[in-house]
């Protein structure tokens, strides 16, 4: 039996609770068991933001996550507070856009990717969280790509074909830098 736990963490307006939602609704498209915990700060944009993320073969007990296979920091001040919950051997990606440093921990793995400068390179600068879903999903595979394309449906499909195709052409995009970054 399988169980991941995830943290993602950043500025509110980064995409934060898109990825938490996107891997919740993939995994309950891959037949999981899923738990989405939010934690917001006092402002929308700008401000902290959270999510814990459990996938499981098994029902899940509580949404807390007081260790994780997994954390995704989006910058510098979620890298300080959560590479501590990341389990010994698990993995941590990092914004290297924004994070100037790597993990000061020797037992976790962790990966770099200049999401900012991505989307830059991408042309929108609104793809952030599906660059970072995409490389993240590429080196786990916690969940299925179908899974993970069901749920960009899910979530973005309703804002119109143009939205769509944006989003899974992003999240393609994310696979194919991170493929760049670990072949190099």
């Amino acid at each position: 039996m399988t169980t991941n736990r995830v943290i993602v963490s950043g500025f509110g307006g980064q995409g934060v609770m898109g990825i938490g939602q996107l891997l919740t609704y993939a995994g309950m498209f891959d037949d999981k068991h899923v738990s989405w915990l939010p934690s917001y700060g006092p402002a929308m944009r700008g401000g902290a933001a959270n999510c814990s993320v459990i996938i499981s073969d098994e029902p899940i007990g509580a949404p807390n996550i007081s260790t994780a296979d997994a954390a995704i920091v989006m910058n510098e001040p979620s890298l300080d507070k959560f590479e501590s919950y990341v389990a010994p051997g698990g993995h941590i990606f990092i914004n290297s856009s924004l994070v100037s440093k790597d993990t000061s921990r020797k037992d976790i793995t962790s990966h770099h990717l200049p999401v900012n400068q991505l989307t830059e390179e991408y042309g929108n600068p609104r793809v952030l969280n599906m660059i970072m879903i995409g490389a993240f999903n590429t080196v786990l595979n916690m969940v299925s790509q179908e899974a993970l394309e069901k749920a960009v449906d899910k979530l973005y499909g309703k804002k119109g074909e143009k939205i769509m195709k944006m989003n899974l052409d992003a999240l393609k995009f994310g696979e194919n830098k991170m493929k760049e970054i670990l072949n190099a």
